[in-house]
């Protein structure tokens, strides 16, 4: 009756850890995160078959159709260059330069991990609509309005935000050391209320 008793405790005890640490990570979209750079979060199993099941169902969450390593990275952005939250009531400029890719985008994703209701059609820029300098390099607005901006990501009704950078075709380099990539900036310009 005791052997009963501990494989039974044994059992639920797996059961509440399991399902405790799969909702830890599910609900913490930041750990989609072998590596971080620049505050730019990516994992190098996203779209393989090595991918661990946390890694999986991250992916599955935020929806994100992971393509294979060598069609396309996956990065995340979730703070500010004051390692603040991103945030609907700020203004931010983004700012980069070519990426080592054949094709780039960066899109806007609201607090529930989908695209932010607010009929701006601004979700993203990419490599082939960004106006760039003469030295190629670009910014965009990131904010609630596009206040002129040529380049202009919308966060209206974005809450709490993320950006995410996909490098379609990436060249050889990037996809071996992802410390070599110039990962876009984000520098915060104003905000609405004070940030703490």
């Amino acid at each position: 009756m005791k052997s009963v008793a501990l494989y039974l405790t044994a059992i639920v005890l797996g059961v509440v850890l399991g399902f405790g640490s799969a909702w830890m990570v599910l609900s913490n979209g930041k750990l989609l995160g072998q590596f971080e750079h620049d505050h730019w979060f990516g994992n190098e199993d996203a779209g393989s078959t090595a991918a661990d099941p946390y890694t999986r169902g991250i992916i599955a969450k935020i929806g994100l159709l992971a393509l294979n390593r060598s069609e396309t990275i996956y990065f995340h952005r979730y703070v500010d260059d004051h390692d603040e939250p991103l945030r609907e009531q700020c203004v931010y400029e983004l700012s980069g330069v070519a990426l080592p890719t054949r094709w780039w985008s960066i899109t806007v994703y609201a607090g529930d991990d989908y695209l932010p209701v607010n009929g701006d059609a601004a979700f993203s820029v990419d490599a082939s609509q960004i106006q760039t300098q003469a030295d190629g390099q670009w910014s965009t607005r990131v904010a609630a309005d596009r206040a002129g901006a040529a380049n202009w990501i919308s966060t209206r009704n974005a809450g709490e935000f993320n950006l995410a950078l996909r490098m379609y075709n990436p060249d050889e380099r990037a996809r071996e050391d992802a410390s070599s990539i110039p990962y876009p900036k984000i520098r915060r310009v104003s905000c609405s209320e004070a940030v703490s």
